[in-house]
């Protein structure tokens, strides 16, 4: 009688899972150690879709857009949305620049319904670092008053799009979004900029801090990204840690480039002054251009000559 009843059961019936099944609680009754499992199992099944003998791009671009209205006030990372996402961000940057030395990294912010350039496309990390460690402490300082209003995920796509769109075609561009907001407040249609962002080939990924939002999944399959919503702080690291690797070099274009290694002189006192290209005024210490001689206060640069 059973075995009748399980053949004539419905398929939705059949289907169905139970997917709270997979957490369980300890002893103590507390959850976090089947989701340090979970995120374990997950980095474990990325690492094995990794595909092996394949071109890595060695020359990125990447803008990271931080949301930064009232959802990121919310308490569920402690202390708060935008302390954890500012202090992983600062460890990102280094952790970028270790496995993608000639790249340029930039971010922007977004709330008011506008978007605001926090740090410019650059391969320096101590500008970057220094730009998100101020941000949060006017964040910690101000309690998160300066986390208001609703972001505008179109503002910020497009001022991403306006630097990255002059970029070389050998080179990869990327955009990385750090969404908690589940509302965006745009002028134009979002199809427009999804299409955009499809025409300049720039790939868009982005991390949910609160739940999965479906036009960021549509825009990040359209070109070709990654979305994904964080667990907890722990898993929220593991995500970024995804855009450190450079991405597989079939989309951009094969270019031969002269590259050249400057040696650094550093900048203590014994040295002599001495005129900067960066910044067009005398400074001690910095990079040589082993073909000009020019010296150069960060890195990468393009040779005058």
């Amino acid at each position: 009688m059973d075995d009748d009843q399980d053949e004539n059961a419905y398929t939705w019936e059949g289907d169905y899972e139970k997917t709270w099944d997979v957490l369980k609680e300890d002893q103590s009754g507390s959850l976090q150690e089947s989701i340090e499992a979970e995120i374990i199992r997950a980095k474990k099944r990325r690492l094995m879709k990794r595909n092996v003998n394949i071109r890595l791009g060695m020359m990125r671009h990447v803008f990271v857009i931080i949301d930064m209205s009232l959802a990121m006030n919310d308490h569920d990372l402690k202390p708060n949305r935008a302390v954890v996402t500012l202090k992983l961000l600062q460890k990102f940057v280094n952790d970028f620049f270790d496995q993608n030395p000639i790249s340029q990294l930039g971010f922007i912010t977004t709330n008011k319904k506008r978007s605001f350039l926090l740090s410019d496309l650059s391969g320096t990390a101590h500008n970057h670092i220094k730009a998100l460690t101020t941000l949060s402490v006017e964040v910690i300082k101000t309690n998160g008053k300066n986390c208001i209003g609703e972001p505008s995920l179109q503002n910020s796509l497009e001022m991403a799009e306006k630097a990255l769109s002059h970029m070389p075609s050998h080179t990869s561009r990327e955009i990385v979004v750090v969404m908690a907001s589940l509302t965006s407040c745009d002028p134009d249609p979002i199809q427009d900029t999804i299409d955009l962002m499809k025409k300049k080939k720039i790939c868009c990924n982005f991390i949910g801090l609160s739940a999965e939002v479906y036009i960021c999944k549509k825009l990040a399959e359209s070109t070709n990204g990654k979305f994904g919503v964080i667990l907890d702080e722990s898993h929220f690291w593991v995500m970024l840690t995804d855009f450190i690797p450079p991405l597989e070099g079939s989309s951009t274009e094969s270019s031969l480039m002269k590259m050249g290694f400057p040696y650094h002189v550093p900048s203590d006192k014994n040295e002599k002054i001495s005129y900067s290209m960066t910044v067009n005024k005398f400074t001690i210490g910095g990079y040589y251009c082993p073909q000009c001689r020019a010296k150069y206060s960060a890195l990468p640069v393009e040779c005058v000559v």
